[in-house]
């Protein structure tokens, strides 16, 4: 695993731009603010005679200090041969300083850079809910010297030295165990639901989860080549060569730009008036662009958030709202993760019921977690399940009480026998030859009966995939670091076809770099560390992260903070929703535009006028646009 600062580099969410720097004496929310004041102050200076040569000065000095950095960006833009909304704004700025008109220009300057603050509002607050779910991440080990411990970074962490990993703890680095027993859950790297008995000789995955003893392992390699320390660097790398997504507003001004300077030509041609060219202009400027995409962002966002789904920025919305394939993970995603009681095998005289009881009575007092499942379990037929007295637990192995007056022993079976031999009579009707997880259950010395666990698919998970389909997914895929046979019968209970299993993080990105490859945009839905590069990788990425997003929550575009399948139908459903109202925004937009544009080629509009024009204009949009947050 690699350390927090090395973390933070690889994956840090962008932080919001600078105050001062070389896009211009001012950026951040100070431009539009800015704007705003010299706007205001050159306004109520003209009202007053007097003061009118001082307005004309003030609202000079404004425009070419707050229209300078905007003209700035667009010149680097262009020289990069990247163009966009920014284009006819910035000839807007410029003719309105060539022929004297601030007031048009300063207007002009607030709707740009007014459009882009609302769009890093959108970025922040995303941002601050990313960093909130990391805040609790584990970033020490507990180094093991001399008898003693040191708690260390996890980074520092090198090949061969000794590690004390506690219960509830991250393992740091891929490690062996030396002493100590427990469970350790390997799901979010593996894939595979069931928790590993953890013992002397086990290798275990950096950053899998100890469960229930304290371990002391032996690193096997720094902690940044771990299993994990891969993990992020594929992820950095997916990040790296991702394409950056083309903004909606500039896509539209691939043609309205032309169109406007192609209008200014004709007007300046009829009219020979400067003045007319600066009215096309003003009136063309696009904030309809410029503010509809943002305003309806930030209704998008705020709704996701409303429903537990943090949105990272307005573009994951765009790109979600056009995907046509869904690839899910199996652990935790498509099951909870959590194996549950499939079946109760009870010897001769037992009912399942009474077997449920007195295990789920025991099993209260265990913190294990295929204790919580059997209690869960049991207390469907017994919502008071009685007390357990006298409880001796070994962790890893089982625990031992009284209920109801009787000596109850639920553990596993090499387990229940060292204390119970003759438990062994009562097991020998309960065996087969089957692998599943099981518990064994003894009373009073005698074997009554077995519990056996499986991971099941969410009970919800055929009526998301159908309403999926309903929102444009033309097909659907299940890519699993579990085993072959878990991951089909998983698949069939979801009603998906295609699935896969046994796969590595890099079997899964290959697996979307190949569906990309041929032209289809992929949402990637999943919810452990060995999913993050697939996030990472796929056209949007959803994370699943109601018990903490760790690092897929930072490679994903969206991040599901409640354990519920259901909200990746309600995310597309917000995505297309607020994708329409935008498009409906700037349509209407430019169409008023272009009306004003044909009456200003006129002459009919003068520039202060077209202005005013364009502010009715932007509030319709923008009247529009909230309809998002609705």
């Amino acid at each position: 695993m690699t350390t927090p600062a090395q973390l933070s580099a690889v994956l840090a969410v962008p932080d919001r731009p600078r105050i001062w720097g070389p896009s211009g004496a001012f950026s951040g929310n100070f431009l539009p603010a800015a704007a705003i004041l010299f706007l205001l102050g050159g306004a109520s200076a003209w009202l007053y005679a007097p003061t009118r040569e001082l307005a004309g000065s003030l609202s000079a000095i404004g425009l070419v200090v707050t229209g300078a950095p905007v003209v700035w960006r667009t010149t680097r833009s262009m020289l990069q041969l990247r163009f966009s909304t920014d284009i006819t704004a910035t000839l807007a700025i410029l003719t309105a300083v060539l022929i004297q008109q601030p007031l048009p220009g300063l207007v002009v300057v607030l709707m740009q850079t007014g459009g882009e603050a609302l769009e890093r509002y959108a970025r922040g607050r995303a941002s601050d809910a990313l960093r909130q779910l990391e805040a609790d991440a584990p970033r020490i080990a507990h180094l093991s010297h001399g008898g003693g411990l040191s708690d260390v970074p996890a980074g520092d962490i090198r090949a061969g030295d000794l590690v004390v990993i506690r219960p509830g703890e991250l393992v740091p680095c891929d490690v062996e165990v030396i002493s100590g027993r427990s469970h350790v859950d390997t799901s979010r790297l593996t894939g595979e639901p069931v928790p590993v008995t953890a013992e002397a000789g086990t290798a275990l995955p950096g950053g899998s989860v100890n469960h229930d003893g304290a371990l002391t392992a032996r690193a096997l390699a720094p902690a940044a080549e771990s299993q994990y320390g891969r993990i992020v660097e594929l992820v950095r790398h997916a990040q790296a060569t991702k394409a950056p997504l083309q903004r909606l507003a500039d896509r539209y001004a691939v043609w309205f730009t032309p169109l406007t300077l192609l209008v200014c030509a004709i007007a300046y041609a009829i009219s020979r008036d400067p003045l007319t060219v600066l009215a096309v202009l003003v009136v063309a400027t696009p904030c309809p662009l410029i503010l509809a995409t943002p305003v309806a962002m930030i209704g998008g966002i705020n709704t996701a958030a409303k429903r537990q789904i943090v949105v990272r920025d307005g573009g994951a919305l765009e790109k979600l709202a056009r995907v046509n394939v869904a690839v899910f993970d199996k652990t935790g995603t498509l099951t909870p993760g959590i194996p549950a009681v499939s079946d109760v095998v009870v010897a001769d005289g037992w009912d399942e019921k009474t077997v449920l009881r007195l295990a789920g009575g025991l099993e209260q007092s265990s913190g294990h977690l295929l204790a919580r499942s059997l209690v869960s379990a049991a207390r469907a037929h017994w919502p008071q399940l009685p007390p357990a007295t006298d409880v001796t637990e070994r962790p890893g192995r089982g625990v031992t009480g009284t209920v109801d007056g009787r000596g109850v022993t639920v553990g596993s079976r090499s387990y229940v026998l060292e204390s119970h031999p003759a438990a062994l009579d009562g097991f020998a009707e309960l065996e087969d030859q089957s692998s599943a997880l099981r518990a064994y259950v003894a009373v009073d010395g005698l074997g009554i009966g077995r519990v056996e666990y499986d991971d099941r698919a969410r009970p919800e998970a055929r009526r998301v995939l159908a309403d999926l389909a309903g929102y444009g997914i033309k097909r659907t895929l299940l890519l699993s670091g579990d085993d072959e046979r878990h991951t089909r019968r998983i698949a069939d209970a979801a009603g998906i076809a295609n699935a896969m299993g046994d796969l590595t993080p890099e079997d899964k990105v290959r697996a979307i770099e190949q569906i990309t490859a041929g032209g289809e945009s992929v949402v990637m839905i999943g919810d452990g560390t060995n999913d993050a590069p697939a996030l990472s990788t796929a056209t949007v990425g959803i994370a699943m992260a109601a018990h903490g997003g760790g690092i897929s929550a930072e490679a994903a575009d969206m991040v599901i903070t409640v354990d519920d399948l259901a909200r990746v139908g309600d995310a597309m459903r917000i995505s297309r929703r607020t994708i329409r109202i935008a498009k409906q925004s700037i349509w209407t937009g430019l169409g008023l535009s272009g009306i004003a544009m044909g009456f200003a080629a006129l002459g009919y509009i003068p520039p202060v006028l077209g202005a005013v024009l364009q502010e009715a204009i932007d509030v319709a949009v923008i009247v529009n646009a909230l309809r998002a947050s609705r």
